[in-house]
């Protein structure tokens, strides 16, 4: 029986994973995550682990994993439909008995039309005279009309109801409108355009589909509504997932990508020539844009207003950038002025300039870690370099501590053998809190993945490499279109990730969201957990971009290897249809 996936995602979202769990395991949160011990297995040490961020959980000691309906497929001994159907009763869903029904994704694809249409829109109304007030005011914020058209910016009428009435009049339904976020419903069941004299940002991702809007109320206007009005999370959109410019950037990053905090300050400097520009969306800076932007780049610098807010977004965004393996530099813009009005007044040769003189993360925080200290007497100093020395000691390179441990003790005249061993002994300490955490965590598995997947054995280097090339795409779909272009299944040597990819793949290009619940009528228990555990592991989290290419031409050397090995085996026709496939192989490894 096929459940179709708008109902399964339904009783996913009805049947959270930590409530499921709860009456079973005794559950306690570690960091975003909940462990507790295996109702599945015997131990004392919790080895079974939560991830509510992607509803999966794995036992780290057994091996069992999936979502939820695995869950209560091994808790309850059911098979996996039985699971979904259990689950579907006690939280009231009604599984329908025939056919499948896609509705999910036609409303997303609708949605997807909705934006298009509606961007399509306001561009065309900012280009009629009707939107002359809002191309006056892009133009005199220093925009020329190449660069409005390139961005595809545009204007919200000084109306209620003419994008409804426009939409209206392309066949879209009030139901989907409202879904997509472009109209809204007041409290007398009256409907209105939610952007009214507004200038339009459309929020486009990296695939080039328009998925939101930013509207920018004018100036001397009302902004009761707020500065800036952007779109609500819908089917197709997640503010904290995007970046506005990256459809752009990304194909200007290999070396660094530059953060800035608006919309007008990513397209002034792209303009400038700055095409490796983006900006969070209406949203602080979120560790899954972070992840984003690692795919992509090397190196991140922050450009943000040297005000209090400003210092306290650039240390949360050191904070979550720590972790990408990203290089961070940050750049003060001088007096106080955004990107945007430094290039109009200054030029791009001086914000190139900035852009040169970016200092690192822990030079930034040494600077700012001065405020509000007076260092010329002794009290002032000792304050700032305790201070100092616990942001010297949070660095793992042992040149950059003495590199800034010689710096501030020729600055403020205390010994370099007093300062180091301050430092020394936070690093220390630091350690041994890491140290007994760590000890705490491990876990001696029952059985290894070879178990799940024996052929392994046979190839380690090319099998570890399939494992990276599926956990990539099980954490970054949208990388699907470089793999696939490069990597067929039957590249694969084992069997297991050969199927797994498979099934990616039927997945991905169908159109529909990638999700566990996808593979759970088609793997094991065991298999589920072999999954899970590639979908929550670091393999994809850092670098993915150069780590999927890497690990793609790795899986397709050691194939041609293989396959030269056989060639003594050959016909002279086999021979010669099997070099063909070793230049084209080796052709896609080398892209």
């Amino acid at each position: 029986m096929a459940i179709p996936e708008s109902v399964i995602n339904e009783i996913k979202y009805r049947n959270d994973i930590e409530n499921v769990i709860a009456p079973y395991v005794n559950l306690k949160r570690r960091g975003k995550n909940l462990v507790g011990l295996c109702p599945f297995h015997n131990e004392k040490t919790p080895s079974f682990t939560v991830y509510p961020e992607n509803g999966s959980f794995y036992c780290f000691g057994c091996g069992a994993g999936g979502d939820v309906f695995s869950f209560v497929k091994l808790i309850e001994n059911l098979d996996y439909i039985e699971a979904i159907k259990l689950l579907a009763e006690k939280s009231g869903v009604v599984i329908p008995q025939d056919g499948y029904d896609d509705s999910m994704q036609r409303l997303k694809n609708t949605i997807f039309e909705i934006n298009r249409e509606s961007a399509r829109f306001y561009h065309e109304y900012l280009m009629s005279p009707d939107g002359k007030w809002a191309l006056d005011y892009l133009i005199s914020r220093g925009l020329t009309v190449n660069t409005i058209k390139h961005f595809g910016l545009g204007a919200a009428p000084d109306s209620w109801d003419m994008l409804l009435n426009h939409l209206k009049s392309k066949g879209f339904k009030i139901a989907d409108m409202l879904q997509a976020n472009v109209i809204a419903k007041s409290r007398n069941d009256s409907y209105y355009d939610r952007f009214k004299k507004r200038v339009m940002f459309p929020i486009i991702n990296i695939r080039g589909k328009v998925i939101g809007f930013s509207g920018r109320a004018m100036p001397g206007e009302d902004k009761s509504g707020g500065k800036y009005v952007n779109t609500s999370d819908t089917p197709v959109y997640k503010k904290s997932e995007n970046l506005f410019g990256m459809n752009y950037a990304k194909n200007h990053c290999e070396e660094r990508i530059i953060l800035v905090e608006g919309n007008m300050d990513v397209i002034s400097l792209h303009q400038a020539g700055f095409k490796n520009t983006v900006a969070a969306l209406g949203t602080s800076f979120t560790s899954e844009q972070a992840k984003l932007l690692s795919r992509y780049t090397k190196e991140i610098v922050l450009t943000l207003d040297a005000d209090a807010a400003g210092q306290k977004a650039v240390k949360r965004a050191g904070e979550i950038l720590k972790d990408t393996g990203l290089d961070v530099r940050v750049i003060v813009v001088p007096d106080g002025k955004d990107p945007d009005e430094f290039i109009k007044k200054h030029g791009s040769v001086r914000f190139s300039a900035l852009l040169d003189g970016a200092v690192s993360e822990i030079e930034y925080k040494l600077l700012m870690a001065v405020e509000g200290i007076d260092t010329n007497s002794d009290d002032g100093r000792l304050q700032y370099l305790s201070r100092a020395a616990s942001i010297i000691a949070q660095s793992n390179d042992i040149m950059t501590r003495d590199l800034y441990i010689g710096r501030m003790s020729d600055k403020y005249g205390v010994s370099r053998t007093a300062l180091e061993s301050k430092v020394n002994e936070l690093r220390k300490n630091a350690h041994k809190t890491r140290e007994k955490k760590e000890i705490a965590e491990i876990i001696t598995p029952k059985f290894t993945k070879d178990d799940i997947n024996p052929e392994k054995r046979t190839n380690i280097k090319a099998t570890n490499a399939e494992e990276t090339v599926i956990a990539v795409l099980l954490q970054h779909p949208d990388m699907f279109d470089t793999a696939f272009d490069t990597l067929k299944p039957d590249d694969m040597f084992t069997s297991l990730n050969r199927r797994i990819y498979l099934k990616l793949c039927e997945c991905i290009q169908s159109g529909r969201e990638l999700d566990i619940s996808y593979f759970g009528d088609e793997l094991s228990s065991a298999e589920m957990g072999y999954l899970v555990s590639l979908a929550n592991s670091e393999k994809g989290n850092k670098n993915a971009k150069t780590v999927l290419k890497d690990s793609i031409k790795v899986i397709l050397d050691e194939r041609l290897q293989k396959n030269s090995g056989d060639v003594k085996n050959m016909s002279n026709d086999d021979w010669a249809e099997n070099l063909k496939k070793l230049i084209e192989n080796k052709k896609k490894g080398n892209k």
